[in-house]
C-alpha cells in the first residue's frame, strides 16, 4: 500500500480549519482582552488557556469514544459535521463581544466545539495511512495547516486593519468550507480491529506509565516541555510585538507569517528526513533550533530585532507610517528559522506517538498526545503571564524563559527508543 497523496492532501483541509481558527484567535483575542477589556497579563494568559482546559478535558475521551463509534459515515466525520458548523458560529460573534460576559459566551461555545471535533479529524490520518508513511503524511496534513495559518496571519492582519471582526468572519467561512471537503472526498474505513473490550484513557496512561521502556511516557513529557516553550510566542507574541518592539497591533500577525510560511514550505521536507534520519534525532535537531532562535530574541535589543534587510511585499512591516513600503526585519528572520524548527519536532512528534501501540488504539494514543500538549497549552500561558507581570509587564522575559523548559524536552527525547517508523514485511521471493 502506497501513500494516497491526493487524499491525504485533501485530508488536510480538516486541519487546515482547525489552524485558521486557532492562529486569529491567538493572534487577536490577547489585544481585545488588553485593550477592550483591559485586563492585566496574568488574566490575559489565564483566558489564553482556558481554550486548552476545555480540550484537556474533551478532546482525550472524545479520542477514545471515536475509536468505538460506528455509523453509517464512519467514526470519526459524526464529530466533525457537529463540531465544526458551531465552531465557525461562534468564532463570527466573538468579536462583536462588548461586554466580558457576552465574549466569554462566545469563546467557551467555540472551545467546546472545537474539542469536540479536533482529535477525530488528527487521527483519521493514521486510519487511512500505512505506518510507514505517517511522517510523510503528517507533513501534509501539517503543510495544510501552515497554509491555514499563512492566511489567518497575512489576509487576517489586512482585514483587521480595516475592521477587527473581518478575520474572524473569514475564520468562520473557511471552517465550514474546510469540514465540507473533509466530507466529501475522504471516506472513512469501514473495516476496523476488534477487540473485547477499549482500554480507557486513563487505562492506557497507566500502561505508558508502567512501561519498563519508559519510551512512551518520555516523548510525552517531551511534548508537554517543548509546547510549554512554544507558548511564550503563540500566546504573547502579538502584546510582545506591541509592548517590547513598539508596532502595531496587526504587525505581530504579519511576523508570525513568516514562521508559518517557512513551517508550510519545511513540513513534507521534514518528514522525508524524519523517515531517513529518524524521527527521535530530527525532532531533537529542531528542539535546537528552536532554543536557539529564542535565546537570540531576548539578547538582541528591539532597535536590532526591528532593523530593516529588505523591501519586501506582503509578508513585510511598514516601519514609517508616511511610506507604504514593507520590510523584512531581523526579528522576521528568526521566526523562519523558528518555523522550521518547530516543524521538524511537530511533524515527527505524533506519528511516534502512534506508532507505540496498535492500530486499533490509534485514537486513544492520538488522545494522549493532545492530553500533554493540551496540559502545556493550559501551564505556558499561565506561566508567561505571570512571569511578564513579575517583571513588571516585561514581554521580553518570556524568551529567556522558554528554552529552559526545551532543554528538559531535550533531555526527555534523549532516552526515547521507540516510535520510529514500522516498515511492512518484506515480499517473500517465489521461484
Amino acid at each position: 500500500m502506497k501513500l494516497n497523496y491526493g487524499k491525504t492532501f485533501l485530508l488536510g483541509f480538516g486541519f487546515f480549519g482547525v489552524s485558521v481558527i486557532w492562529a486569529v484567535y491567538n493572534a487577536f483575542v490577547p489585544i481585545f482582552l488588553e485593550k477592550k477589556f483591559g485586563l492585566p497579563p496574568e488574566w490575559i494568559g489565564f483566558f489564553m488557556t482556558l481554550d486548552n482546559i476545555a480540550a484537556l478535558l474533551i478532546q482525550p475521551p472524545v479520542g477514545a469514544w471515536s475509536d468505538n463509534l460506528r455509523s453509517r459515515i464512519g467514526r470519526r466525520m459524526p464529530f466533525i459535521l457537529i463540531g465544526a458548523p458551531i465552531a465557525a458560529v461562534a468564532f463570527g460573534v466573538i468579536p462583536l463581544a462588548n461586554v466580558l460576559p457576552l465574549f466569554v459566551a462566545g469563546t467557551g461555545t467555540l472551545m467546546l466545539s472545537m474539542a469536540m471535533w479536533r482529535t477525530p479529524v488528527v487521527a483519521l490520518m493514521p486510519d487511512i495511512t500505512p505506518s510507514h508513511y505517517r511522517s510523510q503524511a503528517n507533513g501534509i496534513i501539517n503543510f495544510m495547516g501552515g497554509i491555514g495559518a499563512i492566511i489567518a496571519f497575512l489576509v487576517g492582519a489586512n482585514l483587521y486593519d480595516r475592521n477587527p471582526a473581518f478575520p474572524f468572519w473569514m475564520g468562520s467561512v473557511l471552517v465550514i468550507i474546510a469540514a465540507v471537503m473533509v466530507f466529501i472526498f475522504i471516506k472513512e474505513p469501514h473495516t476496523y480491529e476488534e477487540k473485547e473490550k477499549e482500554p480507557s484513557m486513563l487505562t492506557s496512561l497507566r500502561e505508558v506509565i508502567a512501561d519498563p521502556d519508559k519510551s512512551g511516557l518520555r516523548i510525552l513529557l517531551a511534548i508537554f516541555f517543548w509546547f510549554l516553550g512554544y507558548a511564550a510566542i503563540e500566546a504573547f507574541f502579538s502584546l510582545y510585538a506591541v509592548k517590547h518592539l513598539g508596532l502595531k497591533d496587526s504587525d505581530g500577525a504579519r511576523l508570525l507569517t513568516g514562521l508559518s510560511l517557512v513551517f508550510v514550505i519545511f513540513a513534507l521536507p521534514s518528514g522525508y528526513i524524519g523517515a531517513k534520519i529518524g524521527r527521535r534525532t530530527t525532532i531533537i535537531s529542531g528542539i535546537v533550533v528552536m532554543s536557539a532562535v529564542m535565546m537570540t530574541m531576548f539578547f538582541l535589543p528591539p532597535a536590532v530585532l526591528i532593523s530593516p534587510l529588505a523591501k519586501l511585499p506582503v509578508v513585510g512591516i511598514q516601519l514609517n507610517p508616511d511610506s507604504k513600503d514593507t520590510y523584512l526585519v531581523v526579528i522576521g528572520v528568526l521566526l523562519m528559522v523558528a518555523g522550521m524548527g518547530w516543524a521538524l519536532i511537530n511533524i515527527n512528534s505524533l506519528p511516534m506517538v502512534v506508532d507505540m501501540t496498535v492500530p486499533a488504539r490509534i485514537g486513544t494514543f492520538t488522545g494522549l498526545y493532545y492530553l500533554f500538549s493540551t496540559f502545556s497549552a493550559i501551564v505556558g500561558p499561565n506561566v508567561n503571564g505571570w512571569i511578564i507581570s513579575l517583571t513588571g509587564r516585561n514581554y521580553n522575559a518570556v524568551m529567556i524563559v522558554a528554552p529552559i523548559f526545551m532543554a528538559l524536552a531535550l533531555v526527555m527525547m534523549i532516552g526515547v527508543k521507540r516510535g520510529e517508523a514500522v516498515m511492512p514485511p518484506a515480499a517473500v521471493a517465489v521461484d
